[in-house]
């Protein structure tokens, strides 16, 4: 099964705009920031941040995401960081990747930002030669089911991380 049909980049370079915002590719220097971020918000909705667990790739980005052909991002307000989002490929069906760590800080929701980083991704995927984007969550996070939903995931099957009991599949079409 084909899981990635063009060779990573070793440092992606990703960037753009949202209103105020600048979103942007994950650098080294954003590691303790994003994992804040991320520690954060699972907190908010009384969820565990593991850093040695499920969310040990937010904080190894260079492996997990730049090695393997994904792409971490950052979503920054002036010199602050205020969001994360990234992809990576994964074995659950041909040419499929996850999307991981898409959290924002309760400053920056409800502003269209969570649906601009999510078709942005979706983009990137698809450029990538990606067709079929997972994504796991927890019913707990209801914006982001929210936001699957209506972006036209469907629900699966198959749970992988203990701290979720949603997972969702959208298919690519060809382009």
């Amino acid at each position: 099964m084909a899981t990635h049909p063009v060779p990573p980049s070793p440092v992606p370079n990703y960037q753009s705009q949202f209103r105020h915002y600048q979103v942007r590719s994950w650098q080294p220097a954003d590691r303790a920031a994003a994992g804040a971020i991320i520690a954060a918000v699972l907190a908010e909705y009384g969820l565990t941040w593991e850093p040695q667990g499920s969310d040990r790739d937010a904080l190894e980005v260079e492996t997990h995401y730049w090695q393997t052909g994904g792409e971490f991002w950052v979503v920054v307000d002036g010199e602050t960081l205020v969001g994360t989002a990234g992809y990576y490929p994964v074995q659950r069906s041909d040419l499929a990747v996850e999307i991981r760590k898409m959290y924002l800080q309760p400053g920056a929701r409800g502003q269209g930002l969570g649906r601009y980083l999510l078709a942005q991704l979706e983009q990137a995927i698809q450029r990538q030669g990606f067709r079929q984007i997972w994504v796991e969550t927890a019913s707990i996070l209801k914006e982001a089911v929210q936001l699957y939903e209506a972006s036209g995931y469907v629900p699966a099957e198959g749970v992988e991380t203990a701290r979720c009991d949603r997972i969702y599949h959208k298919s690519l079409s060809q382009v």
